[in-house]
């Protein structure tokens, strides 16, 4: 369920295909103005198709790897997130932590 609905979502939103997706982790926050967020990471294979961002939905998009992810303002907890993805692209097993 989780994956169809992700594939779809990452369709509508995006514009790409993605297939063999796998859960990694997720992360629930509060953010400063009170606003509640779940965030699921998950890694998946690139199929096909071109960004194209909904306006209502996001300004920018880039294409990054670990080390120029730091230069973003990201959410309190996702760097750790993409260090598990990271982890787990190279078959390595991770709990969640601060890294």
């Amino acid at each position: 369920m989780l994956e169809r609905t992700l594939r779809r979502e990452v369709k509508e939103e995006v514009g790409i295909e993605i297939n063999n997706i796998e859960y990694v982790t997720s992360l629930a926050t509060v953010h400063k103005d009170g606003g509640p967020s779940l965030v699921i990471s998950c890694l998946a294979d690139y199929v096909s198709g071109e960004v194209k961002l909904q306006p209502e939905e996001s300004d920018q998009s880039v294409w990054v790897n670990l080390e120029e992810a730091k230069k973003y303002q990201l959410i309190d907890g996702i760097y750790d997130e993409l260090i598990m993805a990271e982890k787990k692209r190279k078959g390595e097993k991770t709990e969640w932590k601060r890294f």
